[in-house]
């Protein structure tokens, strides 16, 4: 069995583009696919701020979406899907209703204050019409990029005990199927190793010592007996997409075992102050036999925990 690395612009039709305020310090990362694609999401984490999110769920009437948007600036970070919105609908594409095209961009953010320095302006609609212009079918890279670009892990203690994260981006093509991964890696928690267990990114001591996990248990158990940790202002997006044929339900049912992906590498993974979301979405319009979903959501898995791994700046 040929296993070959991706990203995931390597699928036919998707691109993917950014925008960041090196001023204000926040940014957005924007996936495009105008033709439309099937999509998916689940939402594992207990303060999520999206939009449109409802349209995926698949007990819902369900139409194709033609992008997605993520971005910093918490509930204000999600006016940058409108620029996605606006650019889709100025090159034509969208839902076509005969007399006008709608295109539909669900959108998820990550709170990236106080490091964000735009004070609720920023990202705006016009940062992601910015993103959208920009999104291209190059390699994606991994690193303080779009939506990473003010990304910290481990804020148990709060931002000034966090360490820097970002985007992550990870795929592979097995047997000619491909699937990959985008991670915005902002967490309450620590990014670990998920092979050695080693602390990558996190909670660090005050002289600047990485906690292990042990460590992170220990302080847990003491902040619940004498006080609250950090609010709610943590997050992991996962963008996870394939050229499988899937329904969508089975892409709902993907975005859930990749779930456990970010649970593999983030500790405590899918705490009260997390809004952690995974969406999901196959690029084909399945002419062909279904893929079995077993080995695919068991490969979604160890795609998104190294999606995660590759987030931390080297």
């Amino acid at each position: 069995m040929a296993f070959k690395e991706i990203t995931i612009t390597s699928i036919e039709g998707l691109t993917v583009g950014h925008q960041v305020d090196q001023e204000a310090k926040t940014g957005c990362t924007v996936l495009l696919a105008p033709k439309g694609v099937k999509a998916a999401c689940f939402n594992p984490g207990f303060a999520p701020g999206s939009r449109e999110t409802d349209l995926l769920n698949p007990k819902n009437s369900h139409a194709a979406i033609h992008g997605l948007c993520l971005a910093g600036g918490s509930a204000f970070g999600l006016a940058a899907a409108s620029g996605v919105v606006e650019f889709l609908w100025e090159n034509g594409f969208g839902l076509d209703l005969g007399f006008i095209k709608i295109p539909l961009v669900p959108a998820a953010v990550i709170f990236d204050y106080p490091i964000n320095r735009s004070h609720g302006t920023l990202p705006n609609q016009g940062m992601g019409y910015q993103a959208a212009q920009k999104a291209t079918s190059a390699p994606v890279i991994s690193g303080p990029f779009g939506v990473g670009y003010s990304a910290y892990s481990g804020k148990l203690g709060g931002v000034k005990r966090s360490s820097p994260s970002g985007l992550g981006s990870y795929g592979l093509e097995v047997n000619g199927v491909k699937l990959a991964a985008l991670a915005a890696v902002n967490p309450f928690g620590s990014v670990i190793n998920h092979l050695s267990g080693l602390p990558l990114s996190g909670y660090r001591n005050s002289r600047g010592k990485i906690y292990s996990r042990e460590k992170i248990f220990q302080t847990l158990l003491k902040y619940a007996q004498a006080e609250a940790p950090s609010g709610p202002s943590n997050t992991v997006l996962i963008i996870l997409a394939t050229d499988a044929c899937l329904s969508p339900i089975d892409l709902h049912r993907l975005a859930i075992m990749a779930s456990a992906g970010i649970a593999r590498s983030i500790y405590p993974a899918f705490t009260p102050y997390d809004g952690d979301i995974v969406f999901s979405l196959t690029t084909d319009d399945c002419p062909g036999e279904k893929v079995d979903l077993t080995w695919l959501g068991a490969l979604a898995q160890d795609v998104v925990s190294q999606a995660i791994v590759n987030s931390i700046p080297k």
